[in-house]
């Protein structure tokens, strides 16, 4: 193990969580890692607050830089290089330095695919056009933030109303810029249920967002420089001097599958529990891979930083001669529009309703602390559970300031395969400034017991 030369393809999150972990098993062992971008292990998930200036430079976001990986840690990371071809007959990659336009192959006894996902590009006019972006790198976050002050727009529209189309509207807004979502699904965040999501349309246009439900994107409209100027939709005409592209992400997974790598039906590569894929010597980390869904007890593609995290330490055991598996993902998120929080996990209730189960549901209204207390503000949290044994399947959470961080009780519970009646009981802590002595998430459990 120790003289097997590990390769890299990728340098954030699951690469270099993987090439650290084989490091420090491995002082000697040599290991390359080549990255198409100019940074590496940085927290995309900041990008929206960097746009707001809510953090004050695009450093912060950096965890470690390419140079500290080279000198502190002998990892030897190549930034502005793009593995074009996998050679899995001769264990080698095409690479293109992108600097100097040349390429080269390099020679591999371990691979780790860990390419990540790129957004969403509609197939629309000028989608490519001047002041037209989609988030998905640090450094496509840089861009955003230096056109917004190179040229400073009046008005923005975001096409798309889930994560990044929330979180970007915030951080526009914080800008003083007039806002416009559109989403040609008939409410946002479509990874919840519609009872859920109608709290956070109404936060959204109280704040001053224009929200403009089932529109589908059609053509962004471009002025003499050649720059966005408006939008349009099936429906209407926005005035738009920059425009948020946020419809989705996509698994980076043609590098595999060209080499012959076996995909899922999602698109992203198929691993095993350890991160193999079907080519011997070859692995799997990060957003271009699946995961196992713990509840569905089926492949999923589910791209989230904290699973790319633990993708890359598995597959980083692993190659150290270990023998770990990755139990698998619930899809836990949250996220939030200025004072509300917005979260999930598991199963909603129109994916248990598509997957055949037999299921129960309640949404309840509560307050985050005791009613009494200064500052208790409203919670409303949903739970799906198994109808005929009342297993835990999945939860929502919208609320004030304090809501959203008890999804992570929720994942736990469901983790553990907890009844409702179990969660009802569970020795939760409890003090007036905190939560009512029924926790919100106990209370909508009580009435499923």
């Amino acid at each position: 193990m120790q003289n097997r030369k590990l390769v890299v393809i990728g340098g954030d999150a699951a690469g270099m969580s993987a090439a650290s972990k084989v490091r420090r098993e491995h002082p000697g062992r040599e290991i390359v890692v080549f990255e198409r971008g100019p940074h590496t292990s940085y927290a995309a998930c900041g990008m929206p607050y960097l746009i707001a200036g809510m953090v004050d430079s695009p450093d912060r976001l950096i965890a470690r830089r390419p140079e500290v990986f080279r000198e502190k840690q002998q990892i030897d990371v190549r930034i502005r290089h793009e593995v074009v071809e996998i050679d899995l007959a001769g264990k080698r990659l095409r690479v293109t330095d992108l600097d100097r336009g040349e390429g080269f192959w390099e020679a591999w006894d371990d691979l780790l695919i860990a390419t990540g996902a790129s957004p969403v590009v509609p197939d629309v006019p000028n989608v490519q056009s001047d002041g037209v972006f989609s988030l998905s790198t640090l450094q496509s976050g840089i861009e955003v933030l230096e056109d917004i002050e190179q040229h400073p727009p009046r008005t923005a529209v975001i096409a798309g109303g889930g994560y990044i189309g929330i979180e970007m509207a915030e951080a526009l807004l914080e800008r003083g810029i007039d806002v416009s979502l559109i989403d040609m699904a008939p409410q946002v965040m479509t990874t919840m249920d519609p009872d859920m999501t109608e709290g956070i349309v109404e936060a959204m246009r109280d704040a001053g967002v224009h929200v403009f439900l089932n529109e589908k994107l059609e053509r962004i409209d471009t002025d003499g420089d050649g720059r966005a100027s408006s939008v349009s939709t099936d429906k209407r005409r926005l005035d738009a001097d920059i425009v948020i592209v946020g419809l989705g992400i996509r698994p980076n997974s043609d590098l595999a599958r060209d080499a012959g790598i076996e995909l899922g039906e999602s698109g992203a590569i198929r691993v095993n529990l350890r991160m193999q894929t079907s080519a011997p010597g070859v692995w799997a980390a990060g957003d271009c891979a699946e995961s196992f869904h713990r509840v569905k007890e089926q492949p999923a593609f589910v791209a989230l930083g904290t699973i790319a995290n633990r993708h890359g330490l598995v597959a980083g055991t692993n190659l150290s001669g270990g023998d770990q598996e990755f139990p698998g993902v619930l899809g836990t998120a949250i996220t939030r529009f200025r004072e509300l929080e917005i979260a999930r996990t598991g199963l909603s209730e129109k994916e248990a309703g598509d997957l055949g189960i037999a299921y129960r549901t309640k949404t309840i209204d509560a307050r985050t602390r005791a009613h009494y207390f200064p500052g208790a503000a409203k919670v409303r949290v949903k739970l799906v559970v198994e109808d005929n044994t009342g297993r835990l399947l999945g939860g929502q959470i919208v609320g004030a300031n304090g809501a959203g961080k008890r999804i992570d009780t929720l994942a736990g519970a469901i983790s553990a395969r907890m009844t409702a009646e179990q969660l009802v009981y569970l020795d939760l802590a409890y003090a007036p400034p905190f939560s009512p002595v029924w926790d919100p998430v106990q209370t909508a459990a009580r009435t499923l017991a």
